[in-house]
């Protein structure tokens, strides 16, 4: 059964929300054991900055894979 592109939305929202948190924890949590002392707010904004490097890493391989598939269909 294929996924409606509502659930597709639905899935990709939750991947970015659930990847942002578990930036931002592991960063409260693996900082300090390296001498680095960060606010709350310092913590957040590093999160949306790798969650925006995410989103692009993300979409620039599924550019490439599409490429490769739709290549090797020829």
């Amino acid at each position: 059964m294929k996924q409606s592109r509502a659930m597709s939305l639905v899935e990709a929202v939750a991947n970015v929300a659930v990847g942002y948190g578990v930036a931002v924890v592991t960063q409260i949590l693996i900082f300090p054991v390296f001498g680095l002392h960060t606010t709350l707010a310092q913590n957040l904004k590093m999160g949306a900055v790798f969650t925006v490097v995410s989103i692009a890493r993300s979409f620039a391989l599924r550019r490439v894979f599409e490429a490769i598939r739709v290549r090797g269909a020829r």
